[in-house]
């Protein structure tokens, strides 16, 4: 087909056997127009037509993609938009075409994949405010300030005046529910939110993007939470940061845009993603100056979040975020308290003065404000965090008293009693409780203190990586690299040996297939276990998870139950290929193709060696002829792995189909659509790899006696070293390769069998999810807070420090 549009679009209609009148009457749009296209008089199809017709011609998702990309090329051609007919507007986010000039198709199409991530991004953290019940019985107040002046770039930065004017400040008062409000008072469109440790400012972070995303123009910005603390400004620049973010949680904007970037990529440089960055403060101390001058670098609108001691340190070793004016969150006061705290319980029995079981404890903090328990107290409830940890504890839980965090001779200073709180929260949160929900799933039961210790570990594990983000692809790389090789090589020479045994036996007698099975183990996983080492471990970085699927027969493997129509509009909207994403494909396969040849080869020679040499020594055979047969088969086996290797490996990159943008919107939901894309890698890889083994080595042997003399082969040799290769092959790629491979062989296996994880880990981070010690922020889980995460590490350090000591203490070896 022709990539003219006119062309290619009355070829469609001949091709479904339509009129254009049977036509415009089935796609709801006027005859005029869709002659006006096909004679080419109009040249800027718009995508929602585009959209029209391609439904009303029942294309395929091939058809349709050629259909649009024809569009998006002719309007190009027609309207040559320059740079500026996409640009953000400083005061608000805006993308406008350029004044005078029509929507292009391409901004249609952008606009659309906006849209989808607004509605992606408003569920996820309304869903996160209902898990975290801020409602419930309503949101505590979250006030703030201005920030002091040295924190605060110039009035006439923020106000973008012309040079020469003089303004006074912008009034930026307001409570929670105003933060949108004040944002828009902002010219530069760029606010920094202090507050010290659970002030508050996630749950305003989260505000505002939801207050936001319901009063947002399409042609405004997406407001998206990124969790800033993970940027290492020195390894990425913040524009490819936000993308790799961006695809992370929604990997359906993997797939190409203008100019053969990615639709993630597009939508940061024009402007068309709101960054709310949250946890600046997270960031590695000797990055947070390198860190602002990136930020300083860029004039994107944006919403920052810190610790305001962290934020001054690193305005003080560089400048204020350039145009961004300054608000520092309030405490709570004992107004706020009294009027939330009673809600928040069930009424005492037996009337009497008290109402609820904190009315004695606000009491004493209004009638005797300087006694050491209430002034205790009184400073500890002074941020939402350790108020809502108090209402866990104590509201939640009828047989704890709240009165007794007045008590001096338990909690003798303010450091005490906040100890007191994270140390029960986990406690309270996994008591055992009936569940009353009609149709609910029973809870799963964990026992607190064995929970507590798993989380801590998670806490550590978080630590030593120095990132505020949970992900589930990384729960291995807290290990050293040696030990995660050896654990992979380790779990390959298992899986792989099986498999050779198994499947082996089924052909030969059970003492040789040991045997063989021994050496096809060990050297699989010394061959897997070297490329994964300079593949993964040398470089330090975990195996990401899959952005891509596979197709079958030219169609996508299904991820839903989604039918086809519905299918393929959503991936003609997030999908816009440009003219060199074939040839990419293509370099990247013959990429593939190189290295599955190489490694091949290694493998193959290794192997034959081995199993020449083994086949020597089994049927009595001289030293000097063993090692003969080894060479012999050591090339044989080299020439048909390479065979097998190289094309399977090549063939999985042809076969790979970008997700839909609405993919993975949770960690669990990111995990299986991981295993999905394995699962399929496995069935293209293992039958591939098998039979192009099997029937290469028919092939190989066939030319290769002219050199090495005669040699014994027969189908049944080549059936066994395709299924078994097949197999092993499929397996030893996945499980060290892949990420959902590398989570099964740590969270699954090596972790729980170690006792730092429980077995069933995806359950145990879904229930602590609900319980609300964890939260989710797109594809990642993170602690509800960084001083929680921060106390259960400590806690888990002294656990596990006692524990060795004990065990020295044991063997004799003493205390150290």
């Amino acid at each position: 087909m022709t990539g003219e549009f006119n062309v290619l679009l009355r070829q469609l209609r001949h091709n479904a056997e339509m009129t254009q009148e049977a036509l415009a009457e089935r796609a709801g749009v006027g005859v005029r127009t869709i002659r006006g296209l096909e004679t080419g008089e109009r040249a800027d199809p718009r995508v929602t037509t585009v959209r029209l017709l391609a439904d009303a011609l029942g294309l395929s998702p091939e058809e349709r993609e050629e259909l649009l990309a024809a569009a998006i090329r002719r309007t190009g051609e027609g309207n040559q938009p320059d740079d500026s007919a996409v640009h953000p507007d400083d005061s608000a986010g805006r993308v406008e075409p350029a004044p005078g000039q029509p929507g292009s198709a391409l901004h249609e199409t952008l606009a659309d994949v906006a849209e989808q991530l607004a509605q992606a991004v408003a569920a996820r953290w309304q869903r996160e405010e209902e898990q975290r019940q801020v409602h419930d019985p309503y949101p505590l107040p979250v006030r703030w300030r201005p920030a002091p002046e040295e924190l605060i770039d110039h009035w006439a930065n923020i106000r973008r005046l012309p040079a020469g004017a003089t303004p006074g400040p912008l009034d930026l008062s307001g409570r929670l529910d105003e933060i949108v409000g004040v944002y828009r008072r902002i010219p530069s469109g760029r606010l920094v939110v202090l507050g010290r440790s659970g002030s508050g400012k996630t749950i305003l972070a989260v505000r505002f993007v939801l207050d936001h995303l319901k009063s947002r123009a399409r042609a405004e910005a997406v407001p998206v939470i990124f969790s800033i603390g993970s940027w290492d400004p020195t390894a990425i620049t913040f524009r490819d940061w936000l993308t790799a973010q961006l695809t992370r949680d929604h990997p359906g904007l993997a797939v190409p845009g203008p100019g053969g970037s990615s639709l993630a990529a597009v939508l940061v440089e024009t402007g068309r993603v709101l960054p709310v960055l949250d946890g600046f403060d997270e960031i590695a101390s000797g990055l947070r100056r390198p860190a602002l001058e990136a930020l300083n670098a860029t004039s994107m609108p944006l919403l920052l979040t810190s610790r305001p001691s962290e934020y001054a340190a690193a305005v003080a070793e560089t400048d204020v975020l350039t145009s961004a004016a300054a608000v520092d969150l309030t405490d709570l006061t004992l107004g706020d308290l009294a009027d939330y705290l009673p809600r928040t319980t069930r009424k005492a029995r037996g009337g009497g003065l008290a109402a609820t079981a904190w009315d004695p404890v606000l009491r004493e903090l209004r009638e005797r404000p300087h006694s050491q328990g209430a002034a205790n107290l009184a400073a500890v409830l002074t941020t939402p965090l350790m108020v809502t940890l108090a209402r866990a504890v104590y509201s939640d839980t009828p047989d704890n008293d709240p009165a007794s965090l007045l008590d001096t001779g338990r909690f003798g200073s303010a450091e005490k009693l906040e100890d007191h709180l994270l140390d029960n929260f986990t406690a309270t949160v996994y008591r055992p409780r009936p569940e009353h929900r009609p149709g609910s799933r029973p809870r799963r039961t964990y026992d607190p203190e064995r929970a507590q210790y798993w989380l801590g570990y998670l806490a550590h594990h978080l630590t030593r990586l120095d990132t505020p983000n949970l992900e589930w692809w990384r729960l291995g790389c807290g290990l050293r690299r040696t030990t995660r090789t050896l654990v992979t090589a380790l779990a390959i020479s298992l899986t792989i040996g099986l498999v050779d045994c198994v499947v082996g036996s089924l052909f030969d007698s059970l003492e040789f297939q040991l045997a063989d099975g021994m050496v096809a183990g060990l050297l699989s996983g010394l061959i897997f276990g070297i490329a994964y080492w300079f593949l993964v471990a040398a470089k330090d970085a975990p195996v990401q998870p899959s952005g891509v699927r596979m197709r079958l027969t030219g169609r996508d493997m299904r991820l839903s139950g989604r039918d086809a129509r519905t299918f393929g509009k959503e991936r003609t909207l997030a999908k816009e290929r440009t003219f060199g994403k074939e040839g990419k494909t293509r370099r990247r396969a013959l990429a593939r193709l190189g290295l599955g040849l190489l490694c091949g080869f290694i493998f193959g020679v290794g192997y034959g060696f081995a199993r020449g040499v083994l086949n020597g020594v089994f049927f009595h055979l001289s030293l000097p002829t063993s090692l003969v047969i080894g060479l012999d088969d050591g090339i044989i086996y080299g020439l048909v792995f390479a065979l097998g290797a190289g094309p399977a490996f090549g063939l999985l990159t042809l076969l790979e189909t970008p997700l839909d943008i609405r993919s993975a919107v949770n960690p669990v939901g990111l995990l299986r659509t991981n295993w999905r894309t394995v699962a399929t890698q496995f069935l293209v890889w293992a039958p591939a790899f098998g039979l192009l083994v099997g029937f290469g080595s028919g092939v190989v042997i066939r030319h290769v006696p002219a050199v090495l003399g005669p040699l014994v082969w027969n189908l049944t040799a080549s059936l066994k070293l395709g299924a078994i290769s097949g197999l092993g092959g499929a397996l030893g790629y996945a499980l060290s390769l892949t990420a959902w491979g590398q989570w099964a062989v740590f969270a699954r296996i090596w972790l729980p069998l170690t006792g730092r994880l429980p077995w069933t880990v995806v359950t145990f981070l879904e229930d602590a999810y609900q319980r609300g010690v964890l939260r989710q922020a797109g594809a990642v889980y993170q602690f509800r807070h960084a001083r929680l995460q921060h106390h259960l590490a400590c806690a888990y350090r002294a656990r596990a420090g006692a524990a060795g000591r004990r065990r020295r203490v044991r063997r004799g070896g003493g205390p150290r």
